[in-house]
């Protein structure tokens, strides 16, 4: 109709008027949030609603012209009319709403939220919880824990389904760097303790600067600049294998890295960030039978996955000093599984002793007692992190990290690097994609409060 066409003229002349401000946030498809609610407990009152929602990271989404519908990324490579450089490129380019279910295989139903893994030619996908229209949603997790339900039946070898806390931006960046138009409300200042150098946009630049396009990932590359910070594991797992990794940097926030400070390759330990970080992996510490298949937690079945955050004095102000694994299954609390490694004395929980004696048990480097352990990430929890579910496979090292033996280099006979029962082989991104594409993990349930609050057996 006529009207439709005066509108569209004005929304054109609207956006023309912006396009001088830098990394937009487009309307081609309307951005809404699906709803999520989680709620907030003491043990004095219960637990209480919060009114939080869901947003897809900004890297998913479809980068085009401003005015218009010209990508400025097509597949893993930049459109070098529109990005020439990082500044013309913000200016020139919006982030799009999402679909979430029919582009993006995201779906939040009642409290739960489903994550899929292929949806036509997307790959798995990245979310952050939101307390608003424009902010994440800020965690304070000392003295505290962290409770959710998890399905992980439907995520073979190879496959990722991740929640983690991450020092990122409350509103992804908007304030601290102008030419960020879009923000939290569109899923913007991702960091992680493993500097990543696939995001598209860093503190409201493009990351075109020597863009390199993977050649094994249609749908990635890597840019001059790598996006840092402390980053909480809280769960990463598929059918077979799980573990909680606290990882810590010496910088706070989300640095923006580039060259050794990235810690790349053979400069991995010489990055701002502890790449390796003190893992907690019940198959990797020596119970074979605790976790998977119709073992002590049944991964068949849903499953809750409570995790507490101790001080040394017991107070929200306190020094972190123990992160402690509890789960509930079929209404009975399952204690986290004991360590069963020759020489290292026993353990249940993640500390800084554990971390020493895990390490040196198995001759890996102690970055994470290197860059001050469990006391820094109690500092970044002070300052407040972000909660992140996501749904991955791994172009690297086929996630054999998490669920089979690595490095490759070694005997797996050598104690830590069997970590799951996977094939070596298992894992590869072409395979788990056109074998796999209907894999899918649930996260749901979520509270988070004083310590005995989130949880309790039937």
């Amino acid at each position: 109709s006529n009207n439709n066409k005066k509108m569209l003229k004005f929304v054109v002349v609207a956006l023309l008027f912006c396009s001088v401000l830098g990394q937009q946030a487009g309307t081609n498809t309307p951005e809404v949030h699906p709803q999520l609610p989680t709620q907030y407990c003491t043990n004095a009152t219960g637990c209480t609603t919060q009114e939080t929602s869901v947003v897809l990271d900004s890297n998913w989404r479809w980068v085009h012209s401003v005015p218009g519908y010209t990508n400025c990324y097509t597949g893993n490579t930049w459109n070098t009319q529109l990005c020439p450089d990082p500044e013309t490129c913000a200016q020139n380019c919006a982030l799009d709403g999402a679909n979430y279910e029919g582009t993006y295989g995201v779906s939040a139903s009642g409290d739960t939220l489903t994550l899929g893994f292929v949806t036509g030619a997307n790959v798995g996908s990245r979310n952050y919880l939101m307390n608003s229209e424009s902010t994440y949603q800020i965690f304070h997790l000392k003295n505290k824990e962290f409770t959710f339900d998890v399905d992980v039946s439907q995520l073979p070898c190879g496959l990722n389904g991740a929640l983690y806390f991450v020092e990122m931006p409350e509103d992804g960046g908007m304030s601290q760097y102008p030419t960020n138009k879009a923000g939290a409300a569109y899923g913007t200042g991702y960091c992680d303790a493993q500097c990543p150098s696939d995001l598209k946009f860093i503190d409201g630049q493009a990351n075109v600067l020597d863009w390199t396009p993977n050649p094994a990932n249609p749908n990635a590359g890597n840019g001059f600049y790598g996006s840092c910070c402390v980053e909480m594991d809280i769960w990463e797992s598929n059918s077979i294998s799980t573990a909680y990794t606290p990882h810590v940097c010496s910088t706070t926030g989300l640095y923006r890295c580039n060259g050794t400070a990235c810690g790349n390759g053979n400069e991995r330990y010489d990055g701002v960030c502890d790449k390796d970080g003190c893992d907690f992996n019940s198959y990797r510490l020596g119970d074979q039978t605790f976790f998977g298949p119709s073992m002590t937690v049944d991964t068949t079945k849903p499953f809750t996955v409570v995790t507490q955050f101790f001080t040394d004095d017991g107070t929200d102000s306190g020094t972190l000093n123990e992160i402690r694994r509890v789960y509930v299954q079929n209404g009975k609390i399952i204690e986290n599984s004991v360590t069963n490694v020759p020489g290292m004395q026993n353990f249940d929980s993640v500390s800084d002793g554990f971390c020493t004696a895990q390490k040196t048990a198995f001759g890996d480097q102690n970055e994470f007692e290197t860059k001050g352990g469990l006391a820094v990430m109690g500092q970044a929890m002070d300052r407040g992190m972000v909660l992140v579910m996501s749904l991955w496979d791994d172009y690297a090292v086929d996630m054999l990290w998490l669920d089979s033996d690595y490095p490759l280099t070694k005997s797996p006979s050598t104690p830590g690097v069997a970590r799951g029962t996977c094939a070596t082989s298992s894992g590869k991104p072409s395979y788990v994609e056109s074998t796999y594409p209907n894999a899918n993990v649930k996260y749901g349930n979520i509270k988070w409060g004083e310590i005995g609050s989130t949880f309790a057996a039937l």
